[in-house]
């Protein structure tokens, strides 16, 4: 691991599960729509050979960095750009790269933001409290931290890290302002935390909670799912792996909404509904990380998997 070059390299999750779940074909196009440090990417364009093409995007330029180093190949194999995914289809479309076989998104934090200084992912260095993926938005972790109000603070600490401590967690942040790096944020809520037995550190919940509002995640994947299934050809499969409950609820009610043929609420005697199922669950299980994996790569623990395929 280089952190300076941004040669990482870490093993990406469940990389025989998304090929299987993707279905890759020799010659099919797929979108990685969480590129990362290009480790599915590079798996899929292996797969994908004689004729394959993958376009692979992220928010954070460094990822397409590393990726361009790590998979070397060829620009017609691979093409990697620096946009959300909730430009998705307009980037699709712009590099006529639709239909497509398959689309995947890894969701979370990837070794890469976690390993690297100054963007205060992590509560284990004295990192800027900044948790931007995109350097070019506005929005930092320290105007949340350091200048919302308390109510403000404990409602999107349990929104999105749905700690059951966010308003006393809110309160042990307004009382030590200014904050100035992520280990002292980290170190104030370790510190004040009520003593609980807890398989996590007391700060993750709330480090995810400004990350995902930093970022706007939630808002984000839910366009960027919407328009991944509209990219799609016929048979084209989506694979989704989530990190926390808040993703993986957005991912299994898209599913189940565009898998039915009616989205009206239940017991609704009424009902006109048109809406058409463009999308069948290849199964209703969740899948998960095995026990080997997850003995080699800890972060895997929490991943869970879905998979679509449009009718």
């Amino acid at each position: 691991m280089i952190l300076m070059g941004l040669e990482l390299h870490h093993n990406p999750v469940m990389t025989p599960e998304v090929l299987h779940g993707l279905y890759v074909q020799p010659g099919g196009r797929y979108i990685d729509a969480t590129l990362g440090e290009g480790g599915h990417s590079k798996a899929i364009i292996e797969a994908c050979n004689p004729g394959g093409q993958v376009l692979g995007i992220d928010a954070d330029p460094e990822a397409i960095q590393v990726a361009n180093k790590r998979i070397d190949v060829s620009s017609d194999e691979f093409l990697g750009i620096n946009i959300n995914f909730r430009d998705l289809r307009t980037t699709a479309l712009r590099y006529r790269f639709a239909p497509v076989h398959g689309i995947l998104f890894d969701l979370g934090v990837s070794s890469l933001q976690l390993d690297k200084e100054s963007r205060g992912f992590s509560f284990k260095r004295a990192d800027p409290l900044d948790m931007r993926f995109d350097l070019d938005q506005r929005m930092l972790a320290s105007d949340i931290v350091n200048h919302y109000p308390e109510q403000e603070l404990a409602d999107l600490i349990y929104r999105f890290g749905e700690d059951p401590a966010a308003r006393h967690i809110a309160k042990c942040i307004i009382r030590n302002r200014p904050i100035a790096t992520s280990l002292d944020l980290g170190e104030i809520i370790q510190n004040n935390s009520p003593k609980r037995s807890r398989k996590i550190h007391p700060a993750t919940l709330t480090f995810q909670a400004l990350r995902i509002a930093v970022n706007d995640e939630l808002n984000s994947l839910e366009n960027g799912l919407e328009q991944a299934l509209s990219l799609l050809g016929s048979g084209g499969r989506i694979v989704v792996i989530s990190y926390h409950s808040l993703e993986d609820r957005i991912v299994k009610n898209l599913f189940k909404r565009e898998s039915s043929n009616c989205i009206c609420p239940p017991r609704s005697f009424s009902c006109q509904c048109d809406h058409t199922a463009i999308i069948k669950l290849v199964s209703r299980k969740v899948f998960k990380p095995s026990k080997i994996e997850i003995n080699k790569n800890p972060r895997a623990r929490s991943a869970k998997m879905r998979i679509a395929e449009r009718i």
